[in-house]
């Protein structure tokens, strides 16, 4: 079976052509893929399929095997992955994931795409949609305590759960401790991504992510999204700003005429392989 890794922004996937016959159990095969001992090692592997109404449509599978709604970054990369591969000659493309459709816009130079835009969507405030449990319609500077430790959460969707905490010099905390305890939080019962965010400027902020079911990633596109959502609705950061990840930058805009939320950064083809089913 033949793979593509690729990265977004540092945030690795294993990128498969579901066009072609894939094991049944995708669950169990993102968990031996994404080993990053006995495996290939990625963040989860994502299946790019045929779709009854859009151009493509996009599963994808986090490294402990669960599934995901869609991730920013990787749906970026599944805009890369069929150009170059000549699936498509389209530069404007639509996405079909468990979040609803998103909108892509290939910048292609020398025959391949180099930068994707992504129309995110609506960001969901709602408690209930997010889900949060809650009787509060909102979750904005919400204090929950995490063992002898207060944070303010902010909690947006973005298709998928983010629990958003500003932090002044966020090297003083044990970020894998919290964001997983947060992660699993009674208050989440589809669990939720944390992301924490250091303010730099209002038009430039510093983000690091703990992704659920993954831990710790080097990036995650929706989680930037919700990140900017977050900072304005707390009168932290412009509608526009640049978001400083780990892995890379992402430029975020919230724009105020449509409520949708754009998000721009690279797509990368690191290697690729052959996997066998066996292992």
């Amino acid at each position: 079976m033949r793979f593509t890794k690729m990265q977004g922004a540092g945030n690795d996937y294993i990128y498969l052509n579901g066009f072609e016959k894939l094991p049944a159990d995708l669950s169990a095969l993102s968990r031996r893929m994404s080993d990053r001992h006995f495996g290939i090692g990625a963040d989860g592997i994502v299946v790019i399929m045929p779709s009854d109404h859009c151009d493509f449509r996009m599963r994808m599978f986090n490294a402990d095997g669960t599934e995901a709604e869609m991730c920013g970054n990787a749906s970026r990369c599944i805009g890369k992955y069929v150009y170059d591969k000549g699936l498509t000659s389209k530069t404007l493309l639509t996405l079909e994931t468990l979040s609803g459709i998103k909108h892509l816009i290939l910048d292609v130079k020398n025959g391949t795409v180099n930068r994707v835009s992504v129309d995110m969507g609506n960001p969901i405030l709602s408690a209930p949609k997010i889900p949060v449990n809650t009787s509060l319609s909102e979750i904005i500077s919400y204090p929950l305590e995490i063992e002898n430790n207060t944070f303010n959460i902010t909690c947006v969707s973005m298709g998928n759960p983010h629990t958003v905490i500003f932090l002044n010099e966020m090297e003083r905390y044990d970020l894998h401790h919290i964001g997983a305890l947060i992660e699993h939080h009674e208050l989440f019962p589809k669990r939720t991504n944390v992301e924490f965010v250091e303010i730099l400027s209002p038009d430039h902020l510093k983000m690091r992510v703990w992704e659920r079911g993954t831990g710790e990633t080097l990036a995650c596109g929706t989680g930037a999204c919700a990140s900017l959502v977050a900072a304005v609705l707390n009168g932290k950061a412009n509608r526009k700003a640049v978001l400083h990840l780990l892995g890379g930058n992402l430029d975020i805009e919230w724009n105020e005429k449509n409520d949708r939320v754009y998000m721009t950064g690279e797509a990368v083809t690191v290697f690729e392989g052959e996997w066998n089913n066996n292992i």
